[in-house]
Order: C-alpha cells, then sequence, then structure tokens
C-alpha cells in the first residue's frame, strides 16, 4: 500500500493538479479567506498592544505576514473529504488499489497548494502596497528553512486529520472530533496571536504540544525573528512520528472493520 514509484507520484500529482485547476476560482476564494492574520493585525496594532512586548510595528507586521502564508500552505480538510467518500462508498475501490487511499488526498492537499501559491502571492503584494515599510526580502536560507518548517507544520496537521478521518470506520460523523481540535489551534498556534505574548503560565505548557508549531514557529523563521530553529525543527519531527505510528495503528485497526460497498 505504501510501494510508490517516481511515476506514479509524478502521475498522481499531475491527475489531482489538473483536477484543482477547475476550481481555481473557488482555491481564489479560499486564500481571500484565510486573512485573519492580517485582521489580528490590525487589531493589535490600532490598540497598541505591540508596546507591552516591545514589539515594533514592522515586525508584527512581518510576523501575520508570515503567518498568512504558512497557513495558507498548511490548511488541511482531509477528515471532510474522507468522511464524504467513506459515506458515500468511494473509499471501496480505494483499498484494492496499489497506492494508500491517504497518499491520493496527500497529493490532493499538494496540487491544491500550487494552484493557491498565485492568489497568496497577489495577497501579499496588496499587503505591501498598503504597508510599505512592512516589506522585506528574508535570506535564500530563510526562505529555505521556513519551507521545510511549513511543510513539517503540514504534515503535522494532514497526520492529526488523517487520524481523525480514520473514526469513519466507527463513526458517520468524524468531523465532529476535528472541531474539537479546531479551537485549540486557533487560539494556541500562533494565528492570532504570537505565542510569546501569551502568560508566562500559558506558555509554560503550551510548547509541550504541536500547537505553536503549526502557525508561530514557521511564521517566527520566515519573519526573522529570534527562534531556536533546530529545536523547533526537531520537535516537529518527533509530533510527526509520533502522529505517524498513530495513524498507522489506527487505520490498521479501522480498515479491518470496513464493510461498505462501492458505487
Amino acid at each position: 500500500m505504501f510501494n510508490l514509484t517516481p511515476n506514479k507520484i509524478g502521475t498522481l500529482l499531475k491527475t489531482q493538479y489538473s483536477n484543482m485547476m477547475e476550481y481555481r476560482v473557488e482555491i481564489a476564494l479560499w486564500a481571500i479567506s484565510g486573512v485573519i492574520p492580517f485582521f489580528m493585525l490590525n487589531i493589535w496594532t490600532n490598540n497598541g498592544l505591540n508596546e507591552s512586548l516591545n514589539i515594533s510595528n514592522i515586525m508584527l507586521s512581518r510576523y501575520f505576514l508570515s503567518a498568512f502564508f504558512v497557513r495558507q500552505f498548511s490548511v488541511v480538510w482531509v477528515v471532510f473529504t474522507f468522511e464524504e467518500d467513506a459515506l458515500l462508498g468511494r473509499i471501496s475501490p480505494y483499498l484494492i488499489q496499489p497506492i494508500h487511499p491517504f497518499f491520493r488526498y496527500f497529493a490532493q492537499h499538494i496540487a491544491e497548494q500550487i494552484t493557491r501559491f498565485p492568489f497568496a502571492l497577489i495577497i501579499a503584494i496588496f499587503f505591501f502596497i498598503f504597508n510599505p515599510e512592512s516589506l522585506w526580502f528574508p535570506s535564500i536560507g530563510t526562505i529555505f528553512i521556513s519551507l521545510i518548517s511549513t511543510f513539517f507544520s503540514f504534515l503535522i496537521q494532514f497526520l492529526i486529520q488523517s487520524i481523525i478521518a480514520c473514526f469513519c470506520f466507527w463513526t458517520e460523523k468524524a468531523s465532529s472530533f476535528e472541531k474539537l481540535i479546531f479551537i485549540p489551534t486557533l487560539f494556541l498556534s500562533g494565528l492570532l496571536a504570537p505565542v510569546e505574548s501569551f502568560p508566562e503560565f500559558v506558555k509554560s505548557w503550551v510548547y509541550f504540544t504541536p500547537f505553536p508549531y503549526l502557525i508561530d514557529f514557521p511564521a517566527r523563521i520566515l519573519s526573522e525573528n529570534n527562534v531556536n530553529i533546530f529545536s523547533g525543527l526537531c520537535v516537529q519531527i518527533i509530533w510527526i512520528i509520533l502522529f505517524f505510528i498513530i495513524f498507522i495503528k489506527v487505520w490498521s485497526q479501522g480498515s479491518k472493520k470496513f464493510t461498505a460497498m462501492g458505487l
């Protein structure tokens, strides 16, 4: 099921990219809908909240723009797609194919990110037009490391949702569990505020969870804020390995009891 060759990967990505191009207008709307960091930037700067943290408006602008980019290329919806496919019986033919079904969903996400990139870039250009003082050019090394960290963030979220998606083997509403994860993700990931702005008693335990490594850590790298890159990447890798092991276990148990008929 995990036997993939370069030809299979290339064909799968090309197919999914072609499918995503058919929905490029919808993807553009998705990109626009991800401007929450810009609203939060407006709230922070207009109320002078950054002054208590000794963060300049420029660095705060760069952070939230970076958070916007990280969010654009790490958003995951696999639990909803898998739930629909399970309810409609489309999972049955996927199970007999020589490729693990979740590679199909993984390729869908990568293809969607490629399609989304031009729209995210256009939004960033408009951001710099209205905030020219925030314009900066990260070094090649910074961009490379931030891309790796963003991809790790995507993998963590993809594995979390894949684990939840496997609950479809036991219940018809696995997406309900995803909503329980959404709340802490929204507030603890750094999407609404930099994690460094959290109270000390929150920071004392939040870094032991995967949430700060979903948005805050990659965004701090890209915006060139002070951050321990090596330890952060190591923590991301640990979470990826842990969630992958859990996913394999849950998938193995769930797929054995799947009895739905295909359409």
